[in-house]
């Protein structure tokens, strides 16, 4: 099965990358991913000011994190000097160095790291909405630079579609969409303490829990600027999930979180089980599913759903969960089609896929 992929020029065994975060954090860790068999390698935001982390900062739940880290604890210089000199050495992947935030930063950071980029993703979180400033910096970045530069959005982005016109505009060669979903906060009741955050109280949240937005912000864009290379992040954790971004219009995808909540060995498993899972939803390749269009059948008539008895466990969530008062147990469960809306909740619910 052909997993491989290219983008811009790039190319990779597969679509799968790490995202911007703790896991990777020096060449260390890029190499332990590397390893796991990543199709390209991403580091840490490196800017120009050390910043502040309160401990703890990560804060997982099942199917979200919340982290207050900002960017990377380590100096630019340890990267220039120490982390990327010995990273390229040994890496067998492309590599696209995550930089942030300001011009300012960009003129001092980018001719230090050009020589060891394949490509460059630039973090907009602390930038604000002013797409002018944000063009402003991707210009900034090309007078510097001849290799890719891919800016990642911010879900408090407006326009994700002005957005990606402004700086492709300005000479950004894509997007990384999306950026964790924030500004959030972890209330503990029994303390009555915030927790996993400094001063301002506030923290941002990525994982499982924002894949739909993700997959959304990926769509809108191409479904506007098709040949704008979008690479997706935000929210996935299986094979199953990859799939899904492509479908939507990514040409690569990131992933952290997922790794954060089930364990580092995710990036290997999710990249093993790819082609078992193209081939049970009939794809021949990575390229096939890129090439797929997505279908939307809308329906505005009510279909009721049909229960096969075989698979009902008689759980009884579909009558507790439906919102229209249509579902009842007689001597099986019964729906009344006078009440039924088909509005799907019990189908989407139903743990033994006993309703279709």
């Amino acid at each position: 099965m052909n997993l491989k992929v290219t983008i811009d020029g790039l190319q990779l065994d597969n679509p799968l990358m790490p995202a911007s975060g703790p896991i990777v954090g020096d060449d260390e860790k890029l190499l332990f991913l590397q390893g796991e068999g990543v199709g390209a390698l991403v580091t840490k935001t490196i800017s120009t000011k050390e910043p502040q982390i309160p401990r703890p900062c990560i804060y997982g739940d099942r199917t979200f994190v919340m982290n207050s880290e900002l960017w990377s604890e380590h100096a630019a210089s340890t990267w220039i000097e120490s982390f990327l000199p010995n990273l390229v050495k040994q890496k067998t992947r492309p590599l696209i160095i995550s930089v942030g935030y300001t011009k300012e930063d960009m003129e001092y950071l980018i001719p230090k790291l050009d020589p060891f980029a394949d490509a460059f993703e630039v973090s907009t979180h602390y930038v604000g909405k002013n797409l002018d400033v944000i063009a402003d910096t991707v210009r900034t970045i090309r007078s510097h630079t001849e290799k890719p530069i891919y800016m990642k959005i911010s879900p408090h982005i407006p326009d994700p579609v002005a957005f990606a016109k402004a700086v492709q505009a300005a000479g950004a060669s894509g997007l990384v969409a999306i950026n964790s979903l924030g500004p959030t906060m972890k209330i503990n009741a029994k303390t009555r303490q915030i927790e996993y955050a400094p001063e301002s109280g506030f923290v941002w949240m990525s994982g499982p829990a924002i894949k739909h937005l993700a997959q959304a912000t990926v769509y809108t864009i191409k479904q506007v600027m098709p040949d704008f290379t979008v690479i997706g992040v935000g929210g996935i954790a299986s094979a199953e999930d990859v799939i899904e971004f492509m479908l939507a219009g990514a040409d690569a995808v990131q992933m952290l979180s997922g790794a954060l909540i089930k364990g580092k060995q995710l990036y290997k498993k999710i990249i093993n089980d790819l082609p078992k899972v193209l081939k049970k939803y009939g794809y021949t390749s990575i390229e096939d599913v890129q090439q797929t269009v997505l279908k939307n059948p809308v329906t505005y008539e009510p279909r009721i759903p049909e229960l096969d008895v075989e698979k009902c466990t008689e759980c009884m969530l579909c009558e507790k969960i439906c919102p229209y008062f249509a579902i009842t147990m007689e001597d099986i469960i019964t729906i009344n089609p006078e009440k039924c809306f088909g509005c799907g909740l019990c189908i989407s619910k139903c743990p033994t896929h006993a309703l279709k």
